[in-house]
């Protein structure tokens, strides 16, 4: 909370810098209480601590995180404030704020940086700072937190793994702002939406967003790092290393890269068929780098938007919608399904489909020419079934409170995606503002439920978790 003081005594915004003030005092004092007052006669931690650890770390970051909304008055209500702090954490990106332009520049900086601290993850922090979490739990609060199915230790131990992958994280948010500021942006947008960008969050700083530099530059870099964004960082690190064969050989990367290329062929072709892009003309084309901004966007779960849905078709919604159902790899900082899962899924269904014509065959399915493990498959049919029940119970929830049905399911579709990609009227914050309270808060739990891939959190509530070994 000190880096939005500085930008606020900067901009001459005193206002705002005793709101950050108070709201540091108040997360320090609490802090502190907790570390010098609690005496744990334990330090040992099961899997069990550890999951509950994790859902709650997210729960009290957002709780501390809504302080500075309320306390400088961007927000009136602690619904509306939670409801953004979550959504900054989780990366999600949606919004309750209806008029962004009149926003203390230390509240838009608290909105990039709650994004950035969450597109890594806030335990996977903890544990680059903390080594003694290296062998009292560390690897179930990793296991619990970072997203996907697999997930590779780069170093023995997993405090070095942290480093290593914020590291990464760091030097490509360094990097896209140093591009932004050479181009039009001036160095407050553009370290802002380096935070948004790297973590695949989608927070800006101007109500009509991009746009509002008409710059075919800003779109093309920060395309890239959105990019960068949705790839496993084990690979990239792999890269920096100069391991070229692991990502040659990596079925997942194929196929993400392939969707995105899909994803553009599609939305271009629908461009043209609108008369919003002519093929004979040249300049034209320029559109076409919109296209490809969208697609990475939308399978990246930033949800950056330079086109607006409803001006299309049906069938640019659609794409877009799949793209953000499924995300990116796992281990990035995008949000969704993630595509690991979608290649497991997928072969599951080949050798049911294969053993449907022969019963007594024995099938396993592979990804990048190795088995998986029979209940990692069953985990992923499980996620699956889970994901979409999630969604469909949440998009009922809305309705029963005036929702309309197709506003309702594509809401509760983004939130758990961690897209929070709007369609038709809540591609506007108004209409998130208006939510109903009861609205507000299921949404406000899918995102944490989505950001930790479900089972950390669900699972909580089961009477399993509670009852003794």
């Amino acid at each position: 909370m000190l880096l939005p003081i500085a930008a606020s005594l900067y901009f001459g915004e005193l206002d705002t810098v005793w709101a950050f003030g108070g709201s540091a005092v108040v997360t320090g004092v609490v802090g502190m209480l907790m570390a010098f007052c609690i005496h744990p006669r334990s330090s040992s931690m099961r899997k069990r601590e550890g999951l509950l650890l994790t859902a709650l770390v997210w729960v009290f970051f957002s709780l501390f995180g809504m302080l500075p909304f309320l306390l400088s008055g961007t927000l009136n209500s602690v619904t509306d404030a939670f409801f953004e702090a979550m959504a900054g954490f989780t990366t999600t990106g949606t919004s309750v704020i209806a008029h962004i332009d009149n926003v203390p520049h230390g509240v838009l900086l608290w909105r990039a940086l709650s994004q950035w601290i969450g597109g890594m993850g806030i335990i996977l922090f903890t544990l680059a700072v903390i080594p003694m979490l290296n062998h009292k739990g560390g690897i179930t609060l990793f296991n619990a937190e970072v997203t996907g199915i697999t997930h590779e230790k780069l170093k023995p131990r997993i405090s070095q793994t942290a480093k290593n992958l914020w590291f990464i994280y760091i030097a490509l948010t360094v990097v896209v702002a140093l591009l932004l500021m050479v181009g039009p942006m001036d160095w407050f947008d553009a370290v802002c939406h380096a935070l948004s960008t790297t973590s695949t969050g989608g927070y800006t700083t101007k109500s009509s967003g991009l746009l509002f530099w008409n710059s075919t530059y800003v779109l093309v870099v920060i395309s890239i790092f959105m990019f960068l964004g949705g790839i496993n960082f084990a690979l990239i690190y792999a890269i920096l290393h100069g391991n070229w064969g692991r990502i040659k050989h990596n079925n997942t990367f194929r196929i993400y890269c392939l969707m995105i290329v899909i994803g553009t062929i599609i939305i271009i072709a629908d461009m043209v068929s609108h008369g919003m892009l002519h093929p004979a003309m040249i300049e034209d084309w320029q559109h076409g780098i919109l296209a490809v901004f969208e697609a990475i966007s939308a399978t990246t779960s930033t949800a950056f938007a330079v086109l607006p849905h409803q001006s299309g078709s049906q069938l640019t919604v659609c794409v877009l919608a799949v793209a953000m159902f499924f995300g990116g790899m796992a281990g990035s900082t995008s949000g969704g399904a993630k595509l690991d899962r979608l290649i497991v899924l997928g072969k599951s269904v080949q050798n049911e489909l294969y053993r449907a014509l022969h019963p007594s065959s024995v099938r396993s399915v592979h990804v990048d020419g190795k088995p998986v493990p029979r209940q990692q498959v069953s985990t992923v049919n499980a996620f699956f079934a889970l994901y979409l029940i999630v969604i469909a119970a949440v998009a009922i929830w809305l309705a029963a409170w005036g929702v309309p049905v197709g506003e309702a399911f594509f809401a509760s579709a983004s939130t758990i995606a961690n897209s929070g990609m709007g369609y038709g009227a809540s591609e506007n914050p108004i209409w998130w503002a208006c939510l109903p309270t009861a609205c507000k808060w299921a949404l406000t739990m899918e995102m944490l439920v989505g950001r930790l891939e479900l089972f950390t959190v669900i699972v909580l509530f089961t009477r399993s978790f509670w009852s003794k070994d």
